[in-house]
């Protein structure tokens, strides 16, 4: 194919991309109550997820979680920027070296790559969460990627990490 008509290609790919896609179509299920949720135990993690699943999001990820009272999440990280917003309760995350409170109707950002974990402060009720995540993007184009640290907090992580040989986990 001549320069010419590459550059025509890309032309009228750009001229498809401005026009309005027929999506109503696609869309049976913008609903989903709370009902149809379907909550588990990650391997690894004491906490309660429930993906908002069935609707049609293709870009990112909505969660519901659930830290029981007294209860954490897992020290973990991952490549996919993340919002969580307190539905109820209070507690504090540790996003990296620092330490952050939060309650009802506050949003903790977690940035790529920042090792984190929450932490519900109350020894009798539980936290909500509902996060949302880049993360569906991010695995289209093949870039996610996720761990754990399974339950350390963020000091004994650091010192796990430079007991590790040079080179890892920096």
């Amino acid at each position: 194919m001549s320069n010419s008509e590459q550059l025509e290609e890309f032309r009228r790919t750009i001229n498809k991309q401005r026009s309005p896609l027929p999506r109503a179509e696609q869309w049976e299920n913008l609903v989903l109550h709370k009902e149809d949720v379907q909550w588990y135990r990650p391997e690894g993690n004491p906490s309660l997820m429930g993906p908002v699943l069935g609707i049609p999001i293709r870009t990112f990820e909505l969660f519901l979680q659930e830290i029981a009272p007294g209860g954490t999440s897992d020290m973990q990280q991952h490549h996919h920027e993340a919002v969580h917003f307190i539905i109820s309760g209070n507690g504090y995350s540790e996003l990296g070296e620092e330490s952050y409170q939060w309650g009802q109707g506050d949003f903790i950002s977690v940035p790529p790559m920042v090792w984190h974990r929450h932490y519900n402060a109350s020894d009798t009720e539980p936290v909500q969460m509902l996060l949302i995540e880049n993360s569906k993007l991010l695995e289209f184009l093949g870039l996610n990627y996720r761990v754990s640290a399974g339950f350390l907090n963020y000091a004994e992580l650091r010192e796990k990490v430079n007991e590790l040989p040079s080179g890892h986990g920096h």
